[in-house]
C-alpha cells in the first residue's frame, strides 16, 4: 500500500512557475514509477509526466515538453513536478500516481497506476 499526498498548487500568473510535490508513505516508494496527471472538468484525465523508480527514465506529454521537469528523491519518498512558463491551459487539478511497474510507460495508461493522491489545484490566471 502507498499513500500519496500532493502539495504546491495554487494561483500563478501566466509565465510563472510552480513546483508540485508528491510525498509517499507506506510501501517501497523506490520500487514504483510515479506519474503526474491533470484533469479539468468535463475532460479526461491527461498524462503529464512520469518517471521510473530509479529516476533514470522520464516521459512528458506533448503539451508540457520543454516547460515541465519531473524528478524524484527516493531518500525523501518524494516526487516533484517543476512547472515553468505556465499558461492558462495548464489550469487543472494535478494528481500524482504510483505504478507498481518500476519502468514507466510513455502512453500514460491510467489503468496501469495503482495508487492515486487526492490532487492539488493549479490555476494560471492574471
Amino acid at each position: 500500500q502507498l499513500q500519496l499526498v500532493e502539495s504546491g498548487g495554487g494561483l500563478v500568473q501566466p509565465g510563472g512557475s510552480l513546483r508540485l510535490a508528491c510525498v509517499a508513505s507506506g510501501d517501497s516508494f523506490d520500487d514504483v514509477t510515479i506519474g503526474w496527471f491533470r484533469q479539468v472538468p468535463g475532460k479526461e484525465r491527461e498524462g503529464v509526466s512520469c518517471i521510473s523508480s530509479s529516476g533514470s527514465i522520464s516521459y512528458y506529454g506533448d503539451s508540457v515538453k520543454g516547460r515541465f521537469t519531473i524528478s524524484r528523491d527516493n531518500a525523501k519518498n518524494t516526487a516533484y513536478l517543476q512547472m515553468n512558463s505556465l499558461n492558462p491551459e495548464d489550469t487543472a487539478v494535478y494528481y500524482c500516481a504510483a505504478d507498481l511497474d518500476p519502468e514507466p510507460d510513455p502512453d500514460f495508461w491510467l489503468y496501469e497506476y495503482d495508487y492515486w493522491g487526492q490532487g492539488t489545484r493549479v490555476t494560471v490566471s492574471s
